[in-house]
């Protein structure tokens, strides 16, 4: 499992927090229009004097609250990641021990897709997360953080193997949710409807076998890999 340590270096580090509310506003612009262009354009064509002038500020303005790109779109994954804290916060007060399988499955999946709709450059920054090496951390933050938040609500759920195994399955479970989220939100209409559906089905056929599995001995040394 990575550690969730920041590794930010320099080079993706805010040049300043916003404290007065006018710089909070304007900082939410600079995300809201880098996510826009991002969607747009993609990550090879977005630039500082791009995003500089859809804000129509100079690039020295913009250089005021982000050193760079690279920073910006730090601060997009950030507010990402936040954002899905909050969706999984949502799904944990759910009474999910009362809750048959189908019901947490649907919820859950539904829940976790209003914060994949509500993120307009989503695929894009999901591919930049991954391949922009100073980036790369937020990646892994997101896939601990519902890797673990995922294993606790299992357990919620009455799932008895080992923390080895769960962790396995709350890999599977990232993985599946999040290729199929994307696939959803890019589609419209009766394809996506359909899409959504076959996705619970499948979460559903991943789950179902470990609500009642058998407990794993304690001598169970499996490690999770990638």
């Amino acid at each position: 499992m990575t550690s969730r340590t920041d590794k930010r270096t320099n080079s993706v580090v805010p040049r300043r927090q916003p404290v007065q509310e006018r710089a909070k506003v304007r900082t939410r612009q600079i995300l809201d229009v880098t996510a826009r262009l991002l969607g747009e354009v993609g990550f090879d064509e977005l630039t500082t004097i791009l995003i500089a002038k859809e804000l129509s500020i100079s690039v020295g303005s913009l250089y005021h609250y982000f050193p760079n790109k690279q920073a910006i779109l730090y601060a997009l994954g950030d507010r990402w990641l936040e954002t899905m804290s909050q969706a999984l916060t949502s799904i944990e007060q759910m009474p999910i021990e009362s809750l048959s399988l189908e019901d947490v499955v649907d919820k859950a999946v539904d829940r976790m897709l209003e914060v994949y709709r509500d993120e307009r450059a989503i695929l894009p920054l999901a591919q930049a997360m991954w391949a922009v090496p100073e980036l790369r951390d937020l990646d892994e933050r997101h896939d601990c953080m519902i890797i673990e938040r995922m294993m606790m609500i299992f357990k919620r759920m009455g799932f008895v193997s080992s923390d080895n195994e769960l962790n396995r399955l709350g890999r599977a479970y990232l993985e599946m949710t999040h290729a199929l989220s994307l696939v959803v939100v890019n589609q419209v209409g009766r394809r996506s409807d359909r899409t959504l559906a076959d996705l619970k089905r499948l979460v559903f056929t991943l789950l179902e076998p470990h609500r009642e599995a058998d407990v794993i001995m304690a001598g169970d040394q499996d490690i999770e890999g990638p």
